[in-house]
């Protein structure tokens, strides 16, 4: 009995013993969190002052929300804050538009700068063009008087022909007319060449009248000739083609009736031939009259066909926003056929050497344009600049930056979005860390004493 209430009072002691063992860890818990604070801030800020330790001013999201920390701590996530040190700071507000990263992250970043130099830009100019015969190889054969047409000696539009091949012959009462006009003057004149005096005068006004009017129809020197040698007028005259071509058009069929001025022929020289090129108003500028042509015909990818521009016209077009440039080219074998599609390279160069840059170092955002120059290591200010002439790699820099400046030439872009994210981090520093001293203020009011 005596054994068992030993026992009993030994298993009680125990409980006693762990409930109050239990009470006082718990408090010590309790109190911990207040109590340890100070002592972590505290040894962070006497780490950070002590020699030779750089300053911790405060401690961001490493997620990059805009949540600050005086003392070290870890999100959500588990992740630790990231410090941010005093000498990343210090340059800020004495200039407020100079970003600055570390050298780590600038090789992170691949950041690679180039001077901006002087130099001449050259570059191409390409256009879409089509081929056009030569407006003063054009020939039209026109009747200057009424008649018939007798016979067709051409007979098909694209057929060649050669100078002085007859097209076509026609009747005209009025020419008969004006043939036998002629040969009775010129027969009037051999009978009353020993008459004087005013007969002669006026038989030879006469014959010098009939001939002009000869010559004005168009009838030629080898077939006045035949007349006047002969006497006898022709019923009907030849017409001969006034230029080696292409017959382009034909209305002459024959037995038609023609009347003065109407068109029966059309012949086309394309020994040589225009190139119409539609060139980009921005880019009208920069051609001139002389600058060398590439030519790429599609039917032709294998050749290269080299002009000169000749004329600049003083019209755009509005609905394309363009202006036609002429470039001239000799067309041997007659490989360009006029409606051809063609692809037009001109070789233009600006007013000489000028302060550029590589376009890649141009941010522009639509409104303006922005270079950062390298001031330093892991210092680059943004520039507002002007811009002139384009080449294909280089542009003009009219203003804003000098000639021998390092300019961003590669990852300008990741480091204007990192020079954003710390302008929005700074903007939230200092009410983060002011909302954080109150809090723990709040939570611990002997922190700091």
């Amino acid at each position: 009995m005596k054994q068992a209430t030993g026992i009993a009072i030994g298993i009680v002691a125990v409980t006693v013993l762990a409930a109050g063992a239990g009470y006082w860890l718990g408090s010590r818990a309790a109190v911990s969190p207040g109590e340890g604070s100070a002592p972590m801030a505290a040894a962070a800020a006497k780490g950070a002052s002590e020699p030779g330790q750089r300053k911790v001013l405060y401690y961001r999201n490493p997620m990059g929300l805009p949540d600050t920390s005086p003392v070290p701590k870890k999100d959500s996530m588990g992740m630790d804050y990231t410090p941010v040190y005093a000498d990343e700071q210090d340059d800020e507000p004495a200039s407020a538009n100079q970003i600055r990263i570390s050298t780590e992250k600038v090789q992170k970043l691949g950041v690679r700068t180039e001077a901006a130099q002087r130099r001449t830009l050259d570059r191409t100019v390409r256009a879409a063009g089509r081929i056009e015969p030569d407006e003063r190889r054009l020939f039209t054969i026109a009747p200057k008087f009424e008649g018939y047409v007798e016979r067709l000696y051409v007979n098909v539009t694209g057929q060649s022909v050669g100078k002085g091949q007859p097209l076509f012959e026609v009747y005209s009462p009025e020419l008969v007319s004006a043939q036998r006009e002629y040969a009775v003057a010129a027969q009037g004149v051999t009978a009353l060449k020993d008459a004087g005096g005013q007969a002669q005068t006026g038989m030879q006004d006469l014959a010098n009248a009939s001939l002009q009017r000869l010559r004005n129809w168009d009838v030629s020197p080898e077939q006045v000739k035949a007349l006047a040698d002969s006497g006898e007028a022709r019923r009907t005259l030849t017409f001969r083609s006034p230029v080696a071509g292409i017959v382009t058009e034909k209305k002459a069929q024959q037995g038609m009736r023609f009347m003065p001025g109407e068109a029966l022929y059309q012949v086309a020289d394309l020994s040589s031939v225009w190139v119409i090129a539609d060139v980009f108003e921005q880019d009208i500028g920069l051609v001139r009259t002389g600058a060398r042509a590439k030519i790429r015909i599609n039917a032709y990818p294998d050749k290269l066909f080299e002009g000169a521009v000749t004329y600049v016209y003083p019209t755009l077009k509005s609905d394309t926003r363009t202006v036609a440039v002429r470039v001239e080219l000799a067309n041997p074998g007659l490989l360009l056929k006029p409606a051809m599609f063609a692809q037009v390279e001109l070789a233009v160069s600006a007013k000489g050497p000028m302060v550029s840059v590589p376009l890649s170092a141009v941010i522009d955002s639509g409104t303006r344009q922005i270079v950062l120059v390298q001031q330093g290591e892991g210092r680059f200010a943004p520039r507002e600049v002007k811009l002139g002439a384009r080449s294909d790699n280089y542009v003009e820099v009219v203003d804003g930056v000098k000639d021998g400046e390092q300019v961003v030439v590669a990852a300008n872009f990741l480091i204007d979005a990192e020079s954003n994210l710390k302008a929005a981090l700074a903007g939230f520093a200092p009410a983060a860390s002011a909302e954080a001293g109150k809090a723990g203020s709040a939570a611990n009011p002997h922190a700091g004493h």
